[in-house]
């Protein structure tokens, strides 16, 4: 188990989460404020990830005319909520690696910042991180996800050279090529996050000097292909901006749940790390109704319908699948498809949910613990 961090990693963890003051210059300069524990991970965990990714590597890399591999990485609180995704998510992922046009896809890594192992290490390539220290958060536990980031890029054993980053609700359709070019990240473009709209905000953290807000792309950290080096110069600056956004009330209340997405926006700016936006990169049901040519099926959003295939959204339908409805226990194998009349994306989501029930070992017994 990884020791927790000692009380000098604590003193600047506490600065980090005060810093509302802090200026451009430290944000940036960020290695210095957080810095790793010194414990070493679980050797299980630490090799689980490292050597399926080197056997990947020395199997594909030799010989492949230059192929540019990714590795895949996602992070999870340990949750129940958090690992029935989790689980579901890299039975796909193999699926897609097995296929045609898998070339890309390299190893993957569960960054797992619940600071222990849980009973899934052996099913899922796993690397156990620290999370922050009690109430380093503010309530908000997706500010783990940068720092459990920090930790992975500077001590696992990564041997591609590019990085794509999940979250446990993805779902890969069909396999993913590298994407990124010429120094360049892939991104998908959210419509939601707005940097024009939050101009006055966003430049106590992105000053005039650094160019017009324009710079700032519409994006969050994933789904994001980038090259390995790019992405850990990133991940500590989009760590402490993560943490002063949190503690400015201001940026707070004007990012709310996606905050840690705009902290990372700003980063990748900061960092002259630029974006190929490609609005196909994944889907989210029920307001994407076709597959197309996405690779990603992402499914935040509840989708409820009547019995006759209507969307009731906002109400709860006579048929319905929420990812919400499954915080505490997984959910059964053979869930009930949608009515006639409902999109393909949500068909689609629901039989690959029960396929992957029904191949995972042991998800009944699972499932009712």
């Amino acid at each position: 188990m990884a020791a927790p961090c000692g009380r000098g990693a604590l003193r600047l963890v506490l600065i980090a989460v005060s810093a509302a003051f802090l200026t451009y210059n430290v944000l940036l300069s960020s290695r210095s404020l957080l810095p790793l524990p010194t414990a070493s991970f679980p050797a299980a965990t630490t090799a689980s990830s490292s050597s399926s990714s080197r056997r990947l590597a020395s199997g594909r890399a030799g010989g492949t005319g230059g192929r540019r591999l990714f590795h895949t990485a996602v992070t999870a609180s340990g949750s129940v909520y958090n690992t029935w995704q989790c689980r579901v998510m890299y039975h796909w992922f193999k699926q897609a690696r097995r296929r045609a046009g898998g070339a890309d896809m390299g190893g993957f890594t569960r960054i797992l910042h619940s600071g222990r192992p849980d009973e899934f290490v052996h099913e899922i390539p796993t690397f156990v991180a620290d999370p922050l220290p009690d109430g380093a958060d503010q309530g908000y536990i997706v500010l783990n996800r940068p720092w459990a980031f920090v930790q992975w890029l500077q001590k696992a054993d990564i041997p591609e050279e590019y990085i794509l980053m999940v979250e446990p609700d993805h779902l890969i359709v069909k396999p993913i090529p590298n994407l990124s070019r010429d120094g360049r990240a892939a991104a998908f473009p959210f419509f939601y996050i707005e940097p024009k709209k939050y101009e006055k905000v966003l430049r106590k953290f992105f000053p005039e000097k650094e160019g017009p807000i324009t710079n700032i792309d519409p994006i969050g950290n994933s789904p994001v292909i980038i090259e390995k080096e790019s992405l850990s110069r990133i991940a500590p600056t989009w760590m402490n901006i993560s943490l002063a956004m949190k503690k400015d009330p201001e940026a707070d209340k004007a990012f709310g749940w996606v905050l840690e997405m705009y902290a990372y926006a700003v980063s990748s700016a900061l960092h002259g790390v630029g974006n190929i936006l490609h609005k196909d990169f994944m889907i989210q049901p029920p307001w994407d109704l076709e597959i197309g040519d996405s690779f990603i099926i992402h499914y935040t959003y509840g989708c409820d319908y009547d019995m006759k295939g209507k969307l009731t959204y906002g109400k709860i339908g006579e048929w319905r699948f929420d990812k919400r409805s499954y915080e505490n226990k997984p959910p059964p194998r053979n869930l009930l498809l949608p009515p006639n009349g409902v999109p393909q994306s949500v068909v689609t989501l629901v039989k690959m949910v029960n396929e992957a029930t029904a191949s995972i070992p042991n998800w009944e017994s699972y499932a009712t613990e």
